[in-house]
């Protein structure tokens, strides 16, 4: 029987090319969206169909579940990979974009993670992956909020491996830098007049650095090895600078480590 992954957040960028990639690997596809009609494309590659999931409504992952079951005949692989990003100055935040940052980055990964845990207690095995960041050790002016779901994400992906290991299931982060797909031209941008001096030039700084850096092929692949490798390992860096950041975060004492992060981001100011 042929092995199957099941990708939220498919249509596009990481979560697109993920799809196609475990295609070609000659893996069933189960490749989830909240509006299908956005990746019919991808139905002209073989062993992919497309189902219906807003990550935040359990009934709609649920009927996924059971459909992919259904065609597939089984799920070796979950890859949380749908989110959102919201940058800028916190002060400017408004309630409802902090909750949905939160709800699709957090809640949306425990909602389909709990969803497919009975299935994969049942069989005794199973992997886990979940699209986390560098952001997730490492930080960046202006990515407070994204950060704290990325760093929330990456506490309950390490302590949850502990629990779910004597089911044979495998917990596992993708950590990429920067990496140009259209998540950084989606990015929702917010500031206010006392901030614009400094949020402006910082945020184009940062926007500059996806001109370089590589695409979402290099983020499939490192999924693919997550998927395949039957190891424990629960962390897996990836693309343009963000192993080097991470180690360098390592290395350094924590005011070095920012000093040179400043002279980075900040040299437009």
């Amino acid at each position: 029987m042929k092995k199957v992954i099941f990708i939220t957040g498919a249509s596009t960028g990481i979560g697109r090319e993920t799809a196609v990639y475990f295609s070609k690997k000659g893996w069933n596809v189960a490749a989830t969206m909240r509006s299908p009609e956005k990746g019919k494309d991808l139905l002209q590659h073989p062993n992919i169909a497309i189902f219906a999931v807003d990550v935040l409504d359990s009934s709609s992952i649920k009927k996924a579940i059971d459909a992919v079951l259904i065609k597939f005949g089984n799920i070796d692989v979950l890859f949380n990979n749908a989110g959102y990003g919201l940058v800028g100055a916190f002060e400017a935040m408004t309630q409802e974009q902090i909750k949905k940052q939160f709800d699709t980055n957090i809640f949306g990964v425990m909602n389909v993670t709990r969803s497919i845990l009975p299935y994969f207690r049942s069989k005794n095995s199973g992997v886990i992956i979940n699209t986390s960041s560098m952001g997730g050790i490492i930080t960046f002016p202006l990515y407070s909020v994204y950060h704290a779901t990325k760093w929330a994400l990456e506490g309950f992906a390490e302590s949850l491996q502990y629990e779910l290991r004597p089911f044979n299931i495998k917990v596992k982060n993708i950590e990429p830098g920067a990496i140009k797909t259209e998540f950084e031209t989606a990015i929702e941008f917010v500031s206010i007049s006392a901030y614009d001096r400094y949020t402006k030039p910082v945020h184009q700084t940062m926007l500059d650095t996806y001109k370089t850096a590589p695409g979402p092929q290099v983020v499939a692949k490192k999924v693919w090895q997550a998927a395949s490798d039957g190891s424990y390992r629960l962390r897996y860096p990836v693309g343009g600078q963000g192993p080097l950041l991470l180690f360098m975060r390592w290395l350094l004492p924590l005011s070095w480590f920012m000093a040179m992060v400043r002279s980075q981001v900040e040299k437009r100011i």
